[in-house]
């Protein structure tokens, strides 16, 4: 069995058809997804999809892509809504110097105020890093959150390796098998087994064989099957392992019973 750790049900590239890629998802031995939420204003539609499903759970949280749109939200507002008992993680969060579609202060201040929720409460931080390796390691380092996530990995090996050393895991998207990705699987085979989680982004970043098409849940096999090979293991000791890792770090989650 293994977990999608990040992927994004209620966008609208799967609304005709939502429950059959749920659907797809449980045939290709996908046990449970984690659906994130992104503004603040569709957290209802998120959580939906989450009371809905047994094996899908939800997050909290505003990207930062959309913290402009958010520069007033608080911790306490985060928090209150992650006391949903389907909620069992805040994000996803953090900072984006790519687009700067948010001013970078106010990035900051909204990526502080997700922190300061995951310590109230105890929940993981979902953290999205594009750019801003610096400014991240910087300030998960003053704030110290509980255990978290860097998902759909793709900064450097220090942030990596500083993330490990706060006890965060590192989850590997698709793009560990794009064909320029060297420095990505490079880091990879590093990564300590215990602390890798495996996700699609979905509707994002395809992998190969399905590069150029809309991802879906299903495809984190093929992501799961590249990542054993770089790590030399079997797929199901791969499969094994990230969803166990699961499990440990977002621990508000039930398990599904085999």
């Amino acid at each position: 069995m293994l977990v999608d750790s990040h992927c994004h049900l209620d966008f609208p590239d799967f609304a005709p058809e939502r429950e059959a890629v749920i659907a797809r998802a449980r045939e290709a031995g996908i046990c449970t997804m984690l659906t994130i939420c992104t503004r603040l204003d569709e957290f209802p539609a998120v959580r939906a999809i989450a009371e809905a499903h047994d094996d899908i759970w939800c997050s909290v949280g505003a990207h930062p892509h959309e913290a402009a749109d958010h520069a007033e939200a608080t911790a306490a507002e985060l928090t209150d809504l992650a006391a949903h008992p389907r909620v069992i993680g805040i994000g996803e969060t953090g900072l984006d110097f790519h687009y700067d579609h948010s001013p970078h202060e106010v990035q900051e201040r909204v990526f502080r105020a997700h922190i300061a929720a995951s310590h109230q409460s105890g929940l993981p931080l979902i953290v999205h890093a594009r750019e801003a390796d610096d400014e991240i390691g910087r300030i998960l380092a003053e704030t110290r959150p509980p255990a978290g996530v860097l998902h759909c990995f793709s900064s450097g090996r220090a942030l990596a390796e500083a993330a490990i050393e706060l006890g965060f895991y590192i989850s590997i998207s698709g793009i560990v098998t794009f064909r320029n990705a060297d420095d990505l699987r490079a880091i990879v085979r590093d990564v300590p087994l215990d602390r890798l989680l495996v996700e699609t982004d979905a509707p994002y970043l395809a992998p190969v064989p399905y590069r150029g098409k809309r991802n879906e849940p299903a495809y984190v096999a093929a992501t799961a099957a590249a990542v054993a090979e770089l790590k030399g293991i079997e797929p199901d000791v791969l499969a094994a392992a990230t969803t166990d890792n699961f499990f440990r770090l977002f621990a508000k989650a039930s398990r599904p019973t085999p």
